[in-house]
């Protein structure tokens, strides 16, 4: 089984792993059948650098895995609304439990990209699941322009040689702009605004 599909049948092997993003370090449950299940990612990592976000917004942390991206942002910008959402229910499972651990508040949604989610956001940040092939990537970007509030954008990871410029040309398609936020270790920050004149 795949981390982006919907059940997974391996046993859970629930452990609690330590997280550092920046400076700030907290601890999270993880457990077989989810994505970087051991350590955050270097795409992920990527994405959190340099997020531009500010507090009162509300943030979709869409293909969440076990929540790290949507509890880092909770904890540096408090007042911020943050969704979490995956197609993994197990993701979902853990990052429910990553939440009360951390003593936080916010919505966690097991959806099939936007199935189950009506809302619109401020702030989508996402690390495609570029396994699971183009077309989902291409599909998910289109309907992450659909949920965007007016001026709201889309931050997205990738490794630019790897997929990446397709996706980056794919946000500029769908969004009229896009523009690279950052850069490391082969991947890149791509970032589109929702400008609607």
């Amino acid at each position: 089984m795949h981390y982006y599909s919907k059940k997974q049948t391996s046993d859970l092997n629930l452990k609690k792993i330590n997280i550092q993003v920046n400076n700030i370090q907290f601890e999270m449950f993880s457990g077989s059948g989810v994505f970087s299940k051991k350590k955050i990612d270097k795409g992920t990592a990527l994405l959190l650098k340099k997020p531009i976000i500010k507090n009162e917004q509300k943030i979709l942390d869409l293909g969440c895995g076990i929540g790290i991206v949507g509890i880092y942002i909770k904890k540096v910008f408090p007042k911020t609304n943050i969704f979490l959402s995956d197609i993994n229910q197990r993701a979902i499972y853990l990052s429910k439990k990553n939440l009360e651990l951390n003593k936080l508040k916010g919505k966690v949604v097991n959806s099939d990209g936007f199935e189950k989610i009506d809302e619109l956001f401020d702030v989508i940040l996402f690390n495609p699941p570029q396994l699971a092939g183009k077309d989902v990537c291409f599909r998910l970007i289109k309907e992450s322009f659909e949920h965007l509030n007016k001026d709201g954008f889309l931050e997205l990871v990738a490794r630019h040689n790897k997929g990446g410029k397709s996706l980056s040309a794919k946000m500029n398609g769908v969004f009229g702009n896009v523009k690279d936020l950052v850069k490391g270790s082969g991947y890149r920050v791509y970032f589109s605004q929702k400008k609607i004149v």
